[in-house]
């Protein structure tokens, strides 16, 4: 029986065409569960909605509503959100066997984490992009140019918080696990990101705690991910901010170290691996 490939050499398929279909393999799973579509959609345009009615009398920043102040963090929970959940599926894939069969393939892997990521940030974009939508009914000043530089800067913000939950997903043997991790790190990460109330500013009397409040504000990444889109959404704002410059920097180098982290992570094995 002839072959086409030379003796003792295994076929390797190509690594972008393997990360094409392990991403594509992420899509359909999810909306073939259409409980995760409404999940990761429906509770961040609720707490929108209810805090967005609730807070617009009591938020004092002249010349923006809360509602409005609120849009850009929205977005970036919509993508936590969805970005993250979608990395439960390392676990699931690794219960069910599939895990094991790209891990032995003959393919790089770069190529195996490219596919989750891609996969889940198209995902994570998705959603954000049917909200985006939505909240132009209020940030009506936003320009055709500043809509495709939010989408932009919406990827490469999808793109590092796939990669943080790849991370965190690969060490893990269950999903009760994973929505610990959830509550504990992720929704702090964004309840300290400015999406529900201004960094400290440093030209007014602040407190102790504040300061320290500050500090942590600037050292998370998710702060930069709400004041870039922020920015190209409200030209003019009371709150400070970083610069633009600052935020798009932040994030494409968080989302450069995180793929690295996940593609170093990914190289070593765990307990879950030999089932």
């Amino acid at each position: 029986m002839s072959s086409s490939y030379p003796s003792g050499q295994l076929a390797i398929a190509s690594p972008w065409r393997v990360a094409f279909q392990l991403a594509k393999r992420e899509i359909v799973r999810f909306f073939r569960q259409k409980n995760r579509v409404v999940g990761a959609v429906g509770q961040p345009v609720l707490f929108w909605l209810l805090f967005g009615t609730g807070l617009n009398q009591s938020f004092q920043m002249q010349g923006q509503s809360f509602s409005e102040y609120y849009v850009p963090g929205t977005i970036v929970l919509i993508l936590l959100f969805t970005a993250i959940f979608s990395t439960i599926s390392i676990i699931e894939d690794r219960n069910e066997g599939f895990l094991q069969s790209v891990l032995v393939a003959p393919i790089p892997t770069w190529s195996m984490v490219l596919g989750k990521v891609l996969g889940g940030t198209l995902i994570a974009l998705i959603q954000a992009i049917l909200f985006l939508a939505l909240s132009l009914l209020l940030v009506s000043q936003i320009s055709v140019v500043g809509i495709a530089l939010s989408i932009v800067y919406m990827t490469l913000i999808a793109i590092g918080l796939t990669c943080l939950g790849f991370v965190l997903a690969w060490k893990l043997d269950s999903t009760q696990g994973f929505h610990a991790i959830m509550s504990v790190l992720l929704m702090p990460m964004w309840l300290l990101s400015g999406a529900f109330f201004p960094i400290p500013d440093v030209q007014t009397q602040l407190t102790m705690g504040e300061k320290i409040l500050r500090i942590v504000m600037l050292l998370n990444p998710t702060t930069y991910a709400v004041a870039g889109l922020r920015r190209v959404f409200i030209e003019q704002s009371n709150a400070w901010m970083p610069s633009v410059t600052l935020c798009w920097t932040v994030t494409i180098l968080f989302g450069s170290i995180m793929f690295a982290a996940a593609t170093a992570i990914a190289r070593t094995r765990t307990a879950g691996d030999l089932k």
